[in-house]
């Protein structure tokens, strides 16, 4: 239930905070007055498109925010707010997502001169397209706006279900159908064709053991490119080690012989002054790991050799590895993702080893589930179309009592597409289901979407709401020109058709009919204003002589006569509900 709405800066609306209750509210005001302008703003705040005429002239953005009060009930819209990380606020105060009281949820959008735009779900930025859909759970608008849940076909099927009692039937029959498709995948799977299989396993075989003949060991390749690199550049290797032990000890002015004096004579130079006992120390410690350096290079110059068959097979066995890596993993990956191939490829080899064996289970698994599954649609179909038949005489009585005598209605339970492609069922059974309608006698009914009328539409909704308030989870219901084309008789059934819907969901209604708004519990009146050179939208709430007046200017256009306010006293007396 929407509890509260506020504006600002939207079309010609400055700012307007509206509260609302249950039951049935009517909005009333002169034409061009700006009803379906507050109208538009709900609808903005439900996910409608925005343009630059959305936001007030003179202002930089237009900004609509509402709170809606869940009913626990509502589990469809409880199920989004928890699949999407958002908590609702404790209708009693503290935070909660489900609980006896409901809870109330925040929704906020603005719209900038500039195009952009935001929205938020309590205090969390969502898409307009998530807003539209969390939307869905809690309002229809129906008339001249785009927000219709009835005439969506691929919401047909759930209202009829709803309507059937059928809906945990339904849900069974997904639950049984995703199984069958799950089994036909996994069937699929074993049945593929015989020589793909066999196609497939020489592949894996001929992997595994290139791989396991290569006798691949943690990071080989590394080791081997270093090797190479060494055998390559043997002369310049062996160049440089023997100029460098030619420097350590090539004579007596090489490095060693002058570091040996040097230490000498840092060693009679302690004995004159001891301060001098840790530099001479150093230069002993440097000789003795100078003399280790020499004996290491002499001895890694007396094992050098060139070995031409040894590069010749390092380079040999680094272009396998290239291979290898090129053909199961990739140029620059570790060695190590080759040998996980050969892995994955056994075990792959394995599940074919077991397929012949699982293909006869899967068999009768998908019989058995083929059958449960056929049954199962069989019995939706028939109730469906007994539901359908049901539902059909309900809606054009409804539709004769909103003024529509001679519409008629059907629900039309048909195969699904496909069924001749041999896809009889989907998740929801075997049958698509869709709503038929005629305004007129001798006029062929063709799909509800495709009504024309804005007051069509919206008594055609009116009625269908009526006979579906039930399996209608939607709380918050608001009618545009509903009396566009009806008077007299007509007027009133719409009226009490909008009180009994009210029972037991949230009515907002813009009529232009005195006998549909006296039917009324609140009545708000919107009301246009000059403001120097623009124009304002104000509204406000009428109770007292405030709503006998307008009653009165509804019914006669004289809001001043004794004879049309007594005449709306009447009316009053007999509409509004006690």
């Amino acid at each position: 239930m929407l509890e509260d709405l506020h504006i600002k800066d939207f079309a010609l609306i400055e700012s307007a905070s509206l509260e609302f209750s249950g039951g049935f509210t009517v909005l009333t005001g002169e034409t061009g007055a700006g009803k379906s302008i507050l109208i538009g703003a709900l609808s903005f705040l439900l996910g409608g498109k925005a343009d630059s005429d959305s936001v007030r002239a003179g202002a930089h953005e237009a900004t609509v925010s509402g709170t809606f009060l869940l009913d626990v009930a509502q589990k469809g819209a409880f199920g989004w707010l928890s699949a999407h990380g958002i908590e609702a606020e404790s209708a009693g105060g503290s935070g909660g997502q489900l609980f006896a009281g409901g809870a109330r949820v925040l929704l906020r959008r603005l719209f900038r001169d500039t195009g952009k735009s935001g929205a938020w779900i309590q205090a969390v930025p969502v898409t307009r397209r998530e807003l539209a859909e969390f939307a869905s759970f809690l309002a229809d608008i129906h008339g001249q706006h785009d927000h219709q849940s009835l005439l969506r076909a691929s919401e047909h099927r759930r209202f009829l279900d709803a309507y059937a009692g059928i809906e945990a039937e339904v849900e069974a029959f997904a639950e049984r159908y995703a199984a069958l498709a799950e089994k036909r995948r996994e069937y699929a799977a074993l049945a593929d064709g015989a020589e793909r299989r066999a196609e497939k396993i020489d592949l894996l075989s001929f992997a595994v053991r290139e791989i396991e003949e290569a006798k691949l060991s943690e990071s080989e390749d590394e080791v081997l490119q270093a090797e190479e690199s060494r055998l390559l550049q043997f002369e310049k290797l062996y160049a440089a080690v023997e100029d460098a032990s030619a420097l350590l000890s090539g004579g007596e002015q090489s490095i060693l012989p002058l570091a040996k004096r040097l230490n000498g004579a840092l060693s009679t130079a302690e004995g004159c002054d001891q301060t001098l006992a840790a530099t001479a120390r150093r230069t002993e410690s440097a000789f003795y790991e100078l003399a280790d350096i020499a004996e290491e290079l002499r001895a890694y110059s007396r094992a050098l050799a060139f070995d031409g068959g040894r590069l010749v097979a390092v380079q040999e066995r680094l272009a396998l590895l290239f291979r290898l890596k090129k053909k199961y993993a990739a140029v620059q990956s570790p060695l190590a993702e080759v040998a996980a191939h050969a892995e994955s490829a056994k075990a792959e080899l394995a599940a074919f080893e077991q397929g012949a064996e699982s293909r006869s289970e899967l068999e009768r698994a998908v019989s058995s589930l083929e059958r449960d599954v056929r049954s199962r649609a069989e019995s939706l179909s028939a109730k469906r179309k007994q539901a359908a038949a049901a539902l059909s005489a309900a809606a054009e009585a409804a539709l004769a009592k909103v003024g529509m005598t001679g519409a008629r209605f059907s629900v039309r339970v048909a195969g699904r597409e496909g069924a001749e492609a041999g896809k009889p069922y989907g998740a929801f059974g075997a049958d698509a289901v869709e709503f038929l309608f005629s305004a007129n006698p001798g006029a062929p009914e063709k799909p509800l979407a495709k009504i024309a009328s804005g007051g069509e539409i919206s008594r055609t909704m009116l009625a269908l709401k009526t006979v579906l308030a039930e399996a209608d989870p939607v709380d918050t219901l608001v009618f545009d020109e509903i009396d566009s084309g009806i008077g007299g008789e007509a007027s009133v059934a719409v009226g009490s058709h909008l009180q009994k819907l009210a029972l037991k969901r949230q009515v907002l209604c813009i009529t232009h009919l005195a006998s549909i708004a006296a039917c009324a519990e609140r009545h708000l009146k919107i009301e246009k204003r000059a403001e120097g050179c623009r124009s304002a939208i104000g509204v406000r709430a009428l109770s007292g002589e405030e709503r006998v007046a307008e009653i009165a200017r509804m019914l006669a256009g004289d809001s001043a006569s004794a004879q049309s306010r007594e005449h709306a006293r009447a009316l009053l007396g007999k509409g509004v509900p006690r």
